[in-house]
């Protein structure tokens, strides 16, 4: 017996003599249904951000990578990033109180300053350049600012910067406010100056975050940039007159 299930975009699964066989990840799947179905220690997410987890984290799963998380809180989505990535990846917690009472294999937990630069590097010396790294910590705008200047340049040349709940950059209590010139959204909004300095034609000289970064994404309450090397850029016509 053969049931064929018809191609749907990009993603399709076949079916033979009734075996499931994926080629392709069903988007988002595993991962929300991870997280719904957690029975471990708490794990506090906006459910709108899995799709952009799951698009920007996938492609490490099951590889050696160090995953760096800013705010531990119950210590549930450590081990969250330690099931869904696999048992290569070293998880990383940091938070200005002591939780080294979630540590367990693969998940280590260092208390500090996500401001301070000194506890930074004694964190990158220790466990090396981080590969993942996602802020989920005071959502000060100052600290987010001051981790991300000195994180970034200092992850993996193919790494992930994930700051999430930027809500908070529109919000007083967090050093916030409407277009307010530090926050950081505003930062991320020049950000993509940078980004395309390379066109600016002399008006904006390229910097190590254009040579160093392929893409920023903005979803709702979150901004994620892409590390990458870059190849020269250059376009093409293709085809007949």
């Amino acid at each position: 017996m053969r049931t064929v299930i018809p191609k749907v975009g990009p993603r399709f699964y076949e079916y033979r003599c009734m075996w499931f066989l994926p080629l392709y990840h069903a988007p988002m799947t595993e991962l929300w249904s991870l997280f719904q179905n957690n029975d471990g220690n708490i794990i506090h997410k906006w459910t709108h951000y899995f799709p952009a987890y799951e698009e920007h984290f996938s492609r490490f799963k099951n590889r050696p990578a160090v995953l760096v998380e800013i705010g531990v809180f119950k210590g549930g989505s450590l081990e969250l990033w330690k099931k869904f990535l696999g048992p290569r990846v070293q998880v990383v917690g940091i938070d200005i109180e002591d939780k080294s009472e979630y540590e367990q294999d693969q998940i280590a937990i260092r208390q500090g300053d996500q401001s301070d630069p000194v506890f930074l590097q004694s964190v990158v010396d220790e466990f090396g350049p981080p590969d993942i790294i996602i802020d989920d910590g005071s959502h000060q705008m100052e600290h987010v600012t001051a981790s991300f200047e000195f994180l970034y340049p200092r992850m993996s040349p193919t790494g992930v910067y994930f700051v999430e709940d930027m809500h908070t950059a529109y919000w007083p209590e967090y050093g916030g406010g409407l277009r307010k010139a530090d926050t950081f959204i505003e930062k991320s909004k020049h950000l993509i100056d940078e980004l395309n300095a390379d066109h600016a034609r002399g008006a904006l000289a390229p910097t190590d975050f254009t040579r160093s970064t392929l893409s920023i994404h903005f979803f709702d309450s979150c901004v994620i940039f892409e590390k990458g090397r870059h190849l020269p850029k250059h376009d093409l016509m293709i085809g007949k007159e």
